[in-house]
């Protein structure tokens, strides 16, 4: 599976952005779909997941009610929607993907398949 990740940018605190994912594979819908976050100096976060269906979603404590997680299967695309950023939410953004019809999976050694990474900078 090959993903790209894009729509990242410099925005200032309190603003929005919404990344997008882009898969490969034709079978989209079979794949568990996560974001993850590494700001500078600092080991690589889970940041929101999502089931194959789209049904399921889960959340870090840190973005919980500020970003959104969701998919298009037809497209075979995962957003992650940006609410209320904050400068401690400054970080390279990674999408990653998992071949499961299970829902919850926190760390990155659960996904077998990376995108290339997105700048999100928050200014204060």
């Amino acid at each position: 599976v090959q993903l790209q990740a894009s729509g990242g940018g410099l925005v200032q605190a309190g603003g929005s952005l919404r990344l997008s994912c882009a898969a490969s594979e034709r079978t989209f819908s079979s794949y568990v779909m996560g974001w993850f976050r590494q700001a500078p100096g600092k080991e690589r976060e889970f940041v929101a997941g999502i089931s194959g269906s789209g049904r399921s979603t889960y959340y870090a404590d840190s973005v919980k009610g500020r970003f959104t997680i969701s998919r298009d299967n037809a497209k075979n695309t995962v957003y992650l929607q940006m609410n209320s950023l904050k400068p401690e939410d400054t970080a390279v953004y990674y999408c990653a993907a998992r071949y499961s019809s299970g829902t919850y999976y926190y760390r990155t050694y659960d996904y077998p398949y990376w995108g290339q990474g997105t700048l999100v900078t928050v200014s204060s």
